[in-house]
């Protein structure tokens, strides 16, 4: 699939002043220093501020009124007003009232095996469908420097042999970090995997064997279900909100009538694809639920670090883990989406299944590759680890709230939209139950990738849903291309349904 920055295929050139000075004032708006309601500058105050002309000035004042930023009053200037992305409506909820249907062997690799196919086949101008950042936005050049004095101070560090649960350092470093998420590890209950996809293979052989019933979120990530189809378990898919996360009436329904399921693997922070985070109650209440019941229960934590400076400010994070006291839940995370995808480093702690993930670790892969573990400890124990993190949840924000703009800008009437509280995705629904299949097919025609909703569930109730990536700077071509696929949506509900050839 191809994969670079949307930018990649020309180069990209100098904003002009007004669009320079347009992005200063949006983020403004956006940070809260410019509120509903509150006088814009006024044209002349803006020409002897910034040293522009007029006609700059009158530029940059239109061009957020176009956005949806600024409204005009006659003969009193520009006001901020509310941005039109703050009139769609939410994503639907789910209903929470009905039994889960029956567990299902998952069927996804296909659908998912032909998307990635037919991305990498076409030339891809405007990537919407990773899930990731712009490689700018990580800290490329420090982690090389970390590697390069891991190399002075370790120059065997490439022909001895890892250590089983990974780097003692590394171990120490990922421990100290998790007490600010309530939890209190040793550097002995770290095992250092390659990426949260082998910590949830791990955890779940662990826990269940072919055959054995998976609870898992509805919709969950494309993933999840490819290791559930690779090993043979069955998924049951729970009814999981866009603001709540996954239901826990719905999930205490299916244990009482399921007498099978093995385990359940939730997203608590930042849910792929909804971005929903679990509030602390509900956390709590699933660790206590599945522990009554005797499920194990796997926390992906992927996205947590992705969480916006605000939100963390308000409620600190907790882990759901740091509730449990018997070893129930097996916590799993990752450094991909947030500090290096390069690397691809992930980890877990297993809780009371410990040694039995170890010795699953060491006959599927053995160890993990030493180097990138030594050079993020490195990293990750300096002052600036917490420094890019506090500026790609600042980038992110941003381009999350441009993102949603110009959907609500471009995208026909019915469209639903949940901007979630940090993140690199949204998640949007579109009018008219259309399906995001045939999007897809009519957006990679145009050389725009997208991810359909169909592939975040075993089955198609999905279907008329598209996850948009707002990992790269929401520069021109990202604009242009959000356009586009605004306009493809907007033939395509006008164009009604396909008819069936059969009748």
């Amino acid at each position: 699939m191809h994969t670079a920055p949307p930018s990649a295929s020309a180069p990209q050139q100098p904003q002009p002043i007004y669009q320079r000075l347009a992005a200063h004032y949006r983020g403004a708006i956006q940070a809260g220093s410019l509120n509903v309601g509150d006088r814009m500058p006024s044209l002349r105050s803006l020409m002897r501020q910034h040293e522009v002309s007029l006609s700059t000035a009158m530029q940059l004042s239109r061009h957020l009124e176009s956005e949806g930023w600024l409204e005009a009053r006659p003969r009193s200037g520009y006001f901020v007003r509310k941005p039109l992305r703050n009139t769609l409506a939410t994503v639907s909820e789910p209903r929470m009232d009905i039994t889960p249907d029956p567990a299902q062997y998952v069927g996804i690799h296909g659908r998912v095996s032909d998307f990635i196919a037919r991305g990498r086949l076409q030339m891809v101008k405007t990537n919407l469908a990773v899930a990731r950042c712009a490689p700018e936005l990580y800290p490329g050049e420090a982690l090389k420097l970390a590697t390069l004095r891991v190399l002075r101070k370790r120059p065997n560090v490439l022909v001895s042999a890892s250590a089983p649960r990974g780097n003692p350092e590394f171990r120490a470093v990922l421990a100290k970090r998790a007490l600010g998420i309530g939890l209190r590890l040793s550097p002995d209950d770290v095992q250092v995997t390659n990426g949260c996809i082998e910590a949830l293979n791990l955890a779940l052989r662990a826990v269940a064997a072919p055959g054995d019933t998976i609870a898992v979120e509805s919709p969950t990530f494309y993933g999840l279900l490819q290791v559930l189809e690779a090993l043979g378990m069955r998924a049951l898919e729970i009814p999981t909100s866009p603001q709540t996360g996954i239901s826990l009436d719905a999930m205490e329904m299916a244990m009482q009538t399921y007498d099978n399921i093995k385990a359940v693997v939730v997203v608590p922070h930042l849910q792929n694809p909804l971005g929903s985070i679990m509030p602390d109650a509900h956390k709590q209440g699933l660790v206590q639920l599945c522990e009554r019941h005797g499920v194990a229960l796997i926390e992906d934590d992927t996205y947590s670090e992705l969480v916006n400076e605000a939100a963390r400010h308000h409620v600190p994070l907790r882990a759901m883990k740091s509730w449990d006291t018997s070893g129930n839940v097996i916590y799993c995370a990752s450094l991909h989406k947030f500090l290096t995808p390069g690397m691809r480093v992930g980890w877990m702690a297993a809780g009371r299944w410990q040694a039995r993930v170890e010795m699953l670790k060491f006959s599927q892969t053995r160890s993990t590759e030493e180097l990138s573990q030594l050079a993020l400890a490195d990293y990750m124990a300096s002052p600036a680890y917490d420094r890019h993190l506090r500026r790609l949840r600042s980038a992110l924000h941003v381009q999350r709230e441009n993102t949603a703009q110009a959907i609500a800008n471009y995208f026909p009437a019915g469209t639903r939209l949940n901007v979630p509280e940090g993140g690199l995705s949204l998640w949007v629904e579109l009018p008219n139950k259309l399906s995001s299949r045939r999007v897809f097919d009519a957006a990679l025609e145009q050389q725009i990738l997208v991810t359909p909703g169909q592939m975040f569930s075993n089955t198609l109730r999905f279907d008329p849903y598209l996850r948009i990536n707002c990992g790269w700077p929401h520069q021109q071509d990202v604009e242009q291309g959000l356009r586009r696929l605004g306009q493809i949506v907007t033939e395509l509900v006008a164009m009604g349904p396909p008819i069936d050839p059969a009748l």
